[in-house]
């Protein structure tokens, strides 16, 4: 008997610890022309990439693993994000390479962490004289910015609806590591942030915030906002380990799936933690009593410029011309469920039952299947 209970809360543990939501390590990418096999009428792949210049992709987006920070063994690689004097999406003045999520996981619901490690270097650095808005949601309510339009600032800073609440200098060829902890039902941001190889610490926060988004409107990469005297020349901004979880907060910079420093394996998603009990557990029955689709996104609006809100979303395969910074958003199709698993939360396990069955139940009744 005891033993099925150490088997039934290791099991309970390992589904609620944590989840990956979505994964935008880019493990899966062989290089950046894979991002060109997403369009609005088939959403494939980890990202949509329609916000970018006139150029080839190369121009703008590159994979590599000397891309990646180092310290993160959870990546295969990481991604280089260009902007120059092309990078101006449907004519905005603007110059802007953004990456966006492709997924209908929950990642604008309850408690979840944002991550990803930025960085720049010394060749195609950024200037500090024009502002730069970074990972950041179309309402602005949190962000990365680096420097100032008029000015100059040399800090990577982060801001709260528009107001900076944390800086640091940004040294090239350091990497920072952030985890944005956004609690969308609290309305509630905080700031997890570390260099090199270091853990996640909190920062600063939690705030209050108008935590809004309609899970298709973060922003990886990077835009700058003109200014009176604005340099020529390319920039470079280096992401890595970029994912969305729930749960407990990884800190190590080791992304799920790596090792860290010591060697031991960083925390892996709740069903590779499931599936490692189920390993190690017998498979034979266990005996016992017995015990929507998604909703059409509208776009969100940056308060950084005057906007025109659109009367509805594009349903159509081509994005619409933009007459502001509205992101444009394809209304996601809910994704079928799976044949194995059971047909709601609140279906009852069967008198006999493998330790396979308990998984798939008690993930359904924690709600800890990833939706992405």
């Amino acid at each position: 008997m005891f033993a099925k209970v150490a088997i039934f809360n290791a099991l309970v543990s390992a589904v609620s610890a944590v989840e990956i939501l979505w994964d935008g390590r880019f493990n899966d990418l062989t290089s950046s022309a894979d991002l060109e096999k997403w369009s609005f009428s088939n959403p494939v792949g980890p990202y949509q990439y329609y916000i970018h210049g006139s150029g080839a992709i190369s121009d703008y987006v590159n994979l590599n693993s000397s891309f990646r920070n180092p310290a993160d063994t959870g990546s295969k690689q990481g991604v280089k994000i260009t902007i120059d004097d092309t990078a101006k999406w449907k004519g905005q003045s603007m110059l802007r390479t953004e990456l966006i999520p492709q997924t209908t996981a929950a990642i604008n619901k309850g408690k979840v962490y944002y991550h990803f490690s930025v960085k720049t270097a010394s060749e195609n650095a950024p200037t500090a004289a024009n502002e730069h808005q970074i990972a950041f949601f179309e309402s602005h309510f949190t962000e990365l910015k680096y420097g100032a339009s008029g000015s100059s600032n040399t800090n990577l800073q982060w801001h709260v609806g528009g107001v900076s609440k944390w800086d640091v200098e940004l040294v090239a060829g350091e990497w920072h590591n952030v985890a944005y902890e956004i609690d969308f039902d609290a309305g509630s941001v905080a700031l997890h942030h570390s260099t090199g190889s270091d853990a996640l610490t909190k920062t600063a926060g939690p705030f209050d915030a108008s935590t809004s988004s309609n899970g298709a409107d973060w922003h990886l990469g990077v835009l700058r906002l003109p200014s009176s005297n604005d340099a020529d020349g390319a920039e470079d901004w280096f992401f890595s380990g970029v994912y969305v979880e729930s749960g407990e907060l990884t800190t190590s910079v080791a992304s799920p799936g790596g090792s860290d420093d010591s060697g031991s394996p960083a925390p892996a998603s709740s069903a590779a933690l499931a599936s490692s009990v189920a390993a190690s557990s017998a498979a034979a029955p266990v005996s016992s009593s017995p015990a929507t689709s998604a909703a059409a996104q509208t776009p969100a609006f940056s308060s950084s410029v005057a906007v025109a809100p659109s009367a509805s979303s594009p349903a159509t395969s081509s994005a619409p011309l933009p007459t502001t910074l509205a992101t444009v958003v394809a209304t996601p199709t809910s994704a079928a469920p799976s044949a194995s698993a059971p047909a709601s939360s609140s279906a009852a396990l069967p008198e006999e039952f493998t330790i396979q069955d308990l998984i798939v139940w008690l993930r359904a009744k924690t709600g800890s299947i990833s939706r992405d």
